[in-house]
């Protein structure tokens, strides 16, 4: 398909061009290593979202009529998240909150441009309150920022938000394809074709970042195709988008669980103890010791990217089985507390304080 050729060559191309031409960008563009929750070594430039939003314009020529009806919406709705994210990665003085309500926007704005907005959550009383639209719009928009803003806090190490977007948009493209569904299938491949061709730039070694611009960018799309599914397809309820999104969102809520109950923290507040960076210290430098220390963050990654598919291929198994669908969302959280508490403090579940 002529589009996802396109949006994975032009960004991996763009990429490239932004990691060589770093001498006259750099004094905006570069992520240093202070910062409680950095992880890299060197300075590198933070604007890869640049290289994925073009890839996707350009690739917008190409696609076929049925999904650029869905693509020109989603892309429009996309600029308010992309822009007050980008702008945090050039000035670093976007508060959290602006950025929140930016990505808000977006979500809004999708659902104002395409008419659709969440109605089908799998939760009958849910359902029935979203009825009333401007409620289902509201909703939409917080549930749209709160994935865009998940897949922020999950980019920590080299390819772990590009690579966890592409295993989730190829999920999501899966099932669209098995339910008939061809135009959000185009979507999610494109989308994912796009990343690829990021990631092929960003792993192993880190030469350039998502950043903030493009995590929400990436974000939002992931949010909203779990917006479109749903509503187009309604033996298939929100409750399987979730599970496609498990590891991003538990990862969300723990760590707001977490900070709330230390002392002099905020769930806002950064650090060094999500369950990747607990990965990287206690599995990853273990395992290789003496190789290069941006070899080591990117070697976080993968074992990460496993913690995304499995729950993507439960989602997929079990995709119109809301019982077994609302256990595995269950059996993973527990999963994911069990191994956190484990890498954490060496016992398989937290003690009560």
């Amino acid at each position: 398909m002529p589009a996802i050729f396109t949006a994975s060559v032009t960004t991996f191309t763009v990429a490239w061009l932004l990691v060589l031409s770093v001498k006259w960008h750099g004094h905006f563009s570069l992520d240093d290593t202070d910062g409680v929750q950095k992880m890299h070594a060197h300075a590198t430039p933070r604007i890869g979202g640049i290289a994925i939003m073009i890839g996707l314009i350009l690739s917008w020529a190409f696609i076929p009529a049925d999904t650029r009806k869905l693509f020109t919406p989603m892309l429009l709705a996309s600029i308010p998240a992309f822009l007050f994210g980008l702008l945090e990665d050039f000035t670093r003085r976007i508060s959290v909150r602006t950025r929140l309500l930016a990505t808000m926007t977006s979500g809004t704005l999708a659902c104002l441009i395409s008419g659709i907005a969440i109605q089908n959550t799998g939760i009958p009383w849910l359902d029935y309150l979203f009825i009333y639209w401007p409620l289902a719009v509201l909703f939409t928009a917080f549930a749209t920022a709160g994935i865009a803003n998940a897949i922020n806090i999950i980019d920590g190490f080299n390819g772990l938000s590009s690579g966890s977007c592409i295993i989730m948009l190829s999920v999501l493209g899966t099932i669209a394809f098995s339910l008939g569904d061809a135009a959000v299938a185009s979507l999610c491949l494109i989308v994912a074709s796009s990343s690829l061709g990021f990631l092929a730039v960003n792993w192993p070694w880190g030469r350039i970042f998502l950043g903030d611009g493009g995590a929400y960018l990436l974000g939002f799309i992931l949010a909203w195709a779990c917006v479109l599914i749903p509503m187009r397809h309604p033996e298939v309820t929100g409750w399987t988008m979730a599970l496609v999104c498990a590891y991003p969102t538990i990862e969300v809520f723990y760590s707001i669980r977490r900070r709330l109950r230390r002392k002099g923290h905020y769930p806002g507040q950064p650090d060094q103890v999500h369950l990747h960076h607990l990965i990287y210290k206690r599995v990853v430098k273990r395992l290789f010791p003496r190789i290069d220390p941006r070899l080591q963050n990117g070697f976080t990654s993968p074992i990460c990217w496993c913690f995304v598919a499995a729950p993507g291929l439960w989602a997929f198994a079990f995709k119109d089985n809301k019982i077994l669908i609302i256990l595995g969302y269950l059996f993973f959280t527990l999963a994911y507390i069990s191994i956190y508490t484990r890498l954490a403090t060496f016992r398989w579940w937290p003690l009560k304080r």
